[in-house]
């Protein structure tokens, strides 16, 4: 635009020249043309000061002050976008949870206030020195390992997909299934999710989370426990059932907590309404009992309801204070909506926005994510905490997600993606007895490029 405007002064100067030379005369003639010169040399000058320092001393190029919109971050990507010579945002601000309407806990101290529309940064004083590790393959040869847990004697008990139940012992993938069960490997149903009684062998119960078909036709998901009995796991004993399943969005996150308590991540089964129903065990998290009975303090009488309005909770993993952290899967399509994958601070009663939301809303009736994944897909799901740090799966995002959060458990100090790409789809993370943190991937899913030793079991041992 000053180009255009300096251009057109320039030519209306010489035509205002060239008329003076045809009607003025003598002296009258040059103090004219003087006159002219001063006042073309002047605009020109100005526009090209304008041109080179922009409007307020800086670069040339304008940059639009952003404008929060619902999340705070899809305003700050429109600034980006339309401003390339500015550095994108962050794409995962770590912002603490605003208080759910009903949630019991009293809500957190509300963040120091953050530039608009940019993410919440981590703090580089507080940030936990660089982890150094090295990474070894512990088994091989497996078959879409989903859950992986591990005995007081160091066994360690995988789930694989279709239907096994396998045991690591000694260093060796044994070659006989602890036990097979009858599930319906459809889509992304199937064996889930696995967890070992806190008081393992002395209460000897391994229980599980599966897919299977009902004889009307429908897939459903179930949580059973079977006895361990020598090598070999017993009959399974069905504890909670007729959980609504699909070909996706079956959730079967599967842990005992603290408290000794078993919570159950599950899906909305790709009906979205149910998700923040109480009536509904669908697009929740569950917490019932070893025996499978309802806990009396429960937020919903009687329910095995603890927290709604989830869309597929895949990981939980609890940190040094006993808080709750879930892994959730964010929209993939619906009505237009994209990737927003999310790690939430789980509390009893509180409703985390799906479908109205995903990610950060900053809408009072909902909780938000204390971490989103903004437009990039993770696919989050199994998750640890492990030398102070929560490590979260990524299937799509094909990495192993590193997160380090402040005293109040929510301020993000750091997040960074290792592993990034290097064994393709990851899915099960579990502290192990000997002092490594063991990773599962998931390349042989339908979703993967397989390699011909897949699927694997990772250990990683802490360096200097």
């Amino acid at each position: 635009m000053r180009i255009a405007v300096l251009a057109l002064g320039a030519a209306a100067g010489a035509l205002l020249a060239w008329l003076l030379l045809r009607t003025a005369s003598g002296r009258r003639r040059v103090a004219m043309l003087a006159l002219v010169l001063v006042v073309a040399l002047g605009a020109g000058l100005g526009a090209l000061l304008s041109l080179t320092f922009g409007p307020e001393g800086g670069s040339g190029s304008t940059f639009a002050t952003p404008v929060p919109d619902a999340g705070g971050r899809v305003a700050a990507a429109r600034v980006a976008a339309a401003t390339p010579t500015r550095a994108a945002a962050a794409t995962t601000p770590g912002l603490p949870t605003p208080p759910a309407a009903g949630a019991t806990p009293a809500p957190a101290k509300p963040p120091a206030a953050q530039p608009t529309g940019t993410p919440a940064t981590p703090s580089p004083a507080a940030s936990p020195a660089p982890l150094r590790f090295t990474v070894a393959v512990a088994a091989s040869g497996l078959e879409v390992p989903w859950g992986l847990v591990f005995a007081p004697d160091g066994r360690a008990f995988v789930s694989e997909r279709p239907g096994r139940i396998r045991v690591l012992a000694g260093g060796q993938l044994q070659p006989a299934p602890w036990a097979v069960l009858p599930v319906a490997h459809v889509g992304e149903g199937g064996l889930l999710g696995l967890a070992l009684h806190p008081q393992f062998p002395a209460e000897p119960y391994l229980y599980a989370y599966y897919t299977y078909r009902a004889p009307d036709g429908r897939l459903l998901n179930r949580v059973v426990r079977l006895r361990a009995e020598g090598s070999r796991g017993g009959a399974a004993q069905t504890l909670l059932d007729d959980i609504p399943g699909a070909a996706i969005h079956d959730g079967g996150g599967l842990a005992f907590g603290p408290d000794g308590k078993l919570y159950v991540g599950t899906g909305d089964a790709a009906q979205r309404s149910v998700a923040p129903r109480p009536d509904s065990v669908a697009g929740k998290v569950l917490r019932i009992n070893a025996d499978g009975s309802v806990p009396a303090d429960n937020p919903f009488v009687g329910s095995p309801v603890y927290s709604l309005g989830h869309r597929n909770v895949q990981g939980f993993a609890w940190d040094a204070q006993g808080r709750l952290y879930a892994t959730e899967h964010g929209p993939s399509g619906e009505d237009g909506r994209c990737c927003r994958d999310e790690v939430n601070l789980i509390v009893p009663g509180g409703n985390y926005g799906w479908p109205t939301h995903a990610g950060i809303a900053r809408d009072p009736r909902f909780r938000d994510p204390v971490v989103e994944s903004g437009m990039d897909t993770w696919a989050p799901s199994g998750a640890a905490f492990w030398r102070g740090s929560l490590f979260v799966a990524a299937l799509r995002g094909v990495h192993l997600r590193r997160l380090a959060f402040g005293p109040d458990g929510q301020t993000v100090v750091a997040n960074e993606a290792l592993l990034l790409d290097r064994y393709g789809r990851l899915r099960a993370v579990a502290a192990g007895p000997d002092g490594a943190l063991w990773v599962g991937t998931s390349n042989r899913d339908g979703r993967g490029r397989p390699a011909p030793d897949d699927d694997r079991l990772l250990r990683l041992v802490p360096g200097s």
